[in-house]
């Protein structure tokens, strides 16, 4: 029986696709409310389970606005999100594929941005941070079992299920995903220019220890309020990432514990095969270690320091939604050249 199938029984394999599309018509098991985003070739809906009466995220995508390059890119993340089914991470329940049209059913996420939440806070500890990171740190180790590389972690894509809970963050926007096959490596460029891995900027193949990288960005904002990496000029840009040059600042890192920086530094380190997995992550010490002391820890100056990193971020994103590119241009023209000539053996 093709795998697909065994997952999904109810379910047909789209013959030009290969991932699995349901069996029913959309209309006869949904209906469509209020629009909640738009984007180059998508828009995304309120949708109500006819049955159930369950809440949805309806993604509607039109064909005849796909490239080439966008159609792969497609199928690349419907088939990565069939089979992650993670508490931390955003379920994709139902495909449609028809006519002009392919109807993602997905979970609906109404919490907002994790980051949005934390400056909402009028204490932060390291504790915090900490619980933070390993949910992460379980969500991509998942991830990674199953060979699936994000490819765009930043925080735009860690979302929370609901307004009243902190804690269910979940993995969104899988549509830079791509599944590793055995013995494969992954050669596109593509990310978010601040938390793109190294070894993608060096022209290199690489595989999922670029999501840990990316990963290590995020924590090291979570816990001191700035990015680990930061020049006006991209290509500049680029040469720190290549380079691994950030430094902890004591003005902000002072409180923050040993552990939690012996984690980040084996995060951000610029050869894949020395920096730290998902499942080394979640035994390092600093997560495994006491609750009660990292409580202690109070994270006045990040928060402040995070309250204006959301700010900016916001209003990028902003200018970003007023410029909708489609996905494959996120690292910008710097990106060819930059990469022109660096490419060093393995380390």
């Amino acid at each position: 029986m093709p795998y697909f199938n065994y997952i999904f029984p109810s379910y047909k394999i789209n013959k030009s696709n290969m991932f699995a599309v349901s069996k029913d018509s959309f209309s006869d098991k949904y209906e469509l409310g209020d629009e909640l985003g738009r984007g180059a070739f998508a828009v995304v809906k309120d949708g109500t389970h006819k049955e159930s009466n369950e809440l949805f995220a309806i993604k509607i995508i039109s064909k005849d606005k796909l490239t080439a390059q966008d159609e792969e890119g497609l199928k690349d993340e419907i088939g990565a999100l069939q089979l992650l089914q993670h508490d931390y991470i955003m379920r994709l329940y139902d495909v449609f594929d028809e006519g002009q049209s392919i109807f993602l059913v997905t979970e609906k996420l109404v919490g907002g941005e994790l980051f949005d939440r934390i400056v909402d806070k009028t204490q932060y500890t390291e504790k915090e941070a900490r619980d933070v990171a390993k949910v992460l740190f379980e969500a991509l180790a998942y991830c990674h079992q199953k060979r699936v590389a994000h490819r765009d972690l930043k925080p735009e894509n860690l979302l929370l299920l609901s307004r009243e809970n902190d804690t269910q963050v979940k993995l969104a926007d899988f549509g830079f995903a791509k599944v590793c096959e055995p013995g494969s490596k992954l050669r596109t460029p593509c990310g978010t220019p601040s938390y793109v891995a190294p070894e993608i900027l060096k022209g290199r193949s690489y595989g999922v220890p670029v999501d840990m990288w990316s990963i290590g960005v995020i924590m090291y904002i979570v816990l001191c309020g700035y990015q680990p990496f930061v020049d006006d000029d991209q290509q500049m840009l680029f040469k720190k990432i290549r380079n691994g040059a950030f430094e902890y600042h004591d003005r902000y890192w002072s409180s923050v514990s040993d552990q939690a920086k012996d984690l980040i530094s084996g995060l951000l380190t610029t050869s894949p095969k020395r920096r730290l997995t998902a499942s080394q992550a979640l035994e390092h010490d600093w997560i495994k270690g006491d609750g009660e002391e990292l409580a202690k820890n109070n994270l006045e100056g990040t928060l402040l320091e995070l309250k204006k990193f959301n700010a900016k971020r916001r209003l990028k994103a902003a200018i970003r939604a007023v410029m909708v590119t489609r996905k494959f241009n996120s690292l910008g023209d710097a990106f060819s050249a930059v990469s022109e000539g660096h490419d060093e053996e393995e380390e």
